[in-house]
């Protein structure tokens, strides 16, 4: 089959309220855009997300469904999405409702000027910040500026809000990552660790259509540092030559 030029994909897990009005926002918002597709991994749900996305498709013939028969994680998640997926530009957001599928089609322009404008250089990675208006609770705030601010200490990634689940990228320059379970955070460090130039966009942010965050802060914050020392060794371990060629 063809390439196509935009896949929208995302992880889910326990979602089954959420993804039928996630779905129809994708329908409305992509509705002239031209052939694309939108890829969610199930990962391992226990409740009726699997049979929602299945009702959704009726609605959204784009959708296509991968499903875990066990949790994974949500790295293992969306890599099983791009994975599958047959497009160029891969934009991810959470199947919650708190991202607006609108923005993914303004990181393409961004993504695609940039590339017009740099003839030959590697695509960027296009992440979402969310404002100053997040509409999240006051604690979680709170962690996620003081991770922000030590993961851009340490790691020097120039990214503002590395947490925020709207990001554009190209396939192919996605899945030639490492592949490990967090991956998903730290995405700012190792795309420009690989040569490719980060452009930072305003996003909006909205609550949650219903249910909860899948992490308190606590273990959010435990398993960001675990990963981090990950990150550190593995960008001094890799070498990663500007632009190899054969002579």
């Amino acid at each position: 089959m063809a390439p196509l030029r935009l896949a929208i994909v995302g992880a889910v897990l326990n979602e089954a309220d959420n993804i039928g009005p996630v779905c129809d926002e994708i329908a409305a918002t992509m509705r002239g855009f031209g052939p694309f597709e939108v890829i969610f991994t199930d990962d391992g749900s226990t409740d009726g997300t699997l049979a929602a996305l299945e009702a959704a498709r009726a609605r959204l013939p784009e959708l296509r469904i991968i499903s875990h028969g066990e949790r994974c994680g949500k790295s293992a998640a969306l890599r099983s999405a791009i994975a599958a997926s047959r497009a160029e530009w891969i934009g991810t957001m959470d199947g919650d409702g708190q991202d607006d599928p609108a923005d993914i089609l303004r990181m393409l322009a961004a993504a695609e000027a940039w590339c017009t404008a740099h003839p030959g250089a590697p695509a960027p990675l296009v992440a979402g910040v969310r404002g100053r208006r997040r509409r999240d609770t006051v604690s979680k705030r709170i962690a996620t500026k003081f991770a922000n601010g030590l993961r851009r200490k340490l790691l020097g990634d120039g990214a503002p809000d590395t947490g925020c689940p709207l990001k554009l990228f190209r396939r192919e320059d996605f899945l030639a990552l490492p592949c490990f379970e967090g991956l998903h955070r730290f995405l700012p460090a190792l795309f420009q660790h690989y040569h490719h130039a980060l452009i930072n966009l305003d996003v909006g942010n909205r609550p949650r259509l219903s249910g909860s965050s899948k992490y308190n802060n606590l273990n959010r914050a435990l398993v960001g540092l675990y990963d981090m020392t990950g990150v550190i060794w593995l960008r001094r371990r890799t070498r990663v030559p500007r632009a190899p060629r054969e002579v």
